[in-house]
């Protein structure tokens, strides 16, 4: 990978107010990794990098989903077992966030009458 790719999957990581494509380009990742030890997660990051090409041309959505395998296949190398997102503490951060931010986002409750 060269130094240019590996920028743009940094940058891709980098907290950021996802868009809509990328949120749902993870959730593929992980939906498909689900299961899958290193040396498979790696195949599919190595299938990413080579579908993409120019990795710093390409959308955010498949920066998101070659990030996403990279961080999936450095999770695995020292794992040593299958992924689940339910026990990867990235994603369960990710989404503890999302809610928290979504319920801050609500407007307040309207005040009760006086009276």
């Amino acid at each position: 990978m060269t130094d240019e790719a590996e920028d743009a999957l940094e940058a891709a990581l980098e907290p950021h107010e996802p868009a809509a494509a990328e949120i749902e380009a993870r959730r593929r990742v992980r939906d498909r990794a689900t299961g899958m030890a290193h040396h498979e997660a790696q195949a599919a990051l190595e299938a990413v990098l080579a579908d993409a090409g120019d990795l710093e041309s390409a959308d955010a959505a498949v920066r998101a989903e070659a990030a996403e395998w990279q961080r999936i296949t450095g999770l695995l190398l020292d794992h040593g077992g299958p992924y689940a997102p339910d026990t990867d503490a990235y994603v369960q951060g990710q989404l503890t966030a999302r809610d928290l931010h979504r319920d801050r986002r609500r407007p307040p409750a309207p005040s009760p009458p006086a009276g």
